[in-house]
């Protein structure tokens, strides 16, 4: 019996008890694998994808902003761009409406400077004419008071007058022509 005892109190050796521990254990394994362990799996697979579909949106949403981010810069780089072809347009602009003025003014003054010379040039030619009148009549009197014969008759007047203002207009040629090397005021000038 001691053999039969040695060989039950022998710990190496399996006896009932550890089968049916053991049949329990598997029984309860088989209970926990078939009933326990789906659900558990399926909420872990629930939350895996819960927690990848987040990654997922969160890589998204950085996309999202990488993109608003270099959409923000380039319309930034666009309106500046713009701004500064805005001012050179301004510049350009007012560089046309200050030319076209001073176009305008150039153009109104050279109106007002031939306007000028055509009112001296009539002012110059209603007082030759005067002149002339004045002159004519002058000499026919002074004709006639020399040559002691009345000069009413108008074309011996006006042959008169005529002789009278062409040696008047060579005289004066030649008085200018021997001014001509005058300065202002009549001095000549020296050469140097």
């Amino acid at each position: 019996m001691t053999a039969v005892l040695a060989a039950q109190e022998n710990p190496v050796l399996p006896n009932a008890t550890f089968f049916a521990e053991l049949l329990a254990f598997l029984i309860i394994l088989f209970v926990l694998w078939k009933w326990v362990v789906p659900p558990i799996q399926r909420s872990m697979q629930q939350r895996q994808d819960a927690i990848r579909i987040q990654l997922e949106e969160g890589q998204r949403a950085k996309e999202r902003l990488e993109a608003a981010e270099a959409d923000y810069r380039r319309a930034l780089d666009e309106a500046r761009q713009d701004a500064s072809r805005m001012r050179e347009e301004a510049q350009e602009q007012r560089r046309a409406i200050v030319d076209q003025a001073a176009s305008e003014a150039r153009e109104r003054a050279q109106e007002i400077l031939d306007r000028a010379e055509a009112q001296l040039e009539a002012e110059r030619h209603q007082a030759i004419v005067q002149l002339r009148n004045e002159i004519g009549s002058l000499a026919v009197e002074l004709a006639g008071r020399i040559v002691g014969e009345s000069l009413e008759d108008e074309a011996r007047q006006g042959r008169i007058v005529e002789r009278f203002l062409t040696e008047l207009e060579e005289s004066g040629q030649a008085g200018a022509g021997e001014r001509s090397g005058a300065g202002p005021g009549g001095r000549a000038e020296r050469t140097r």
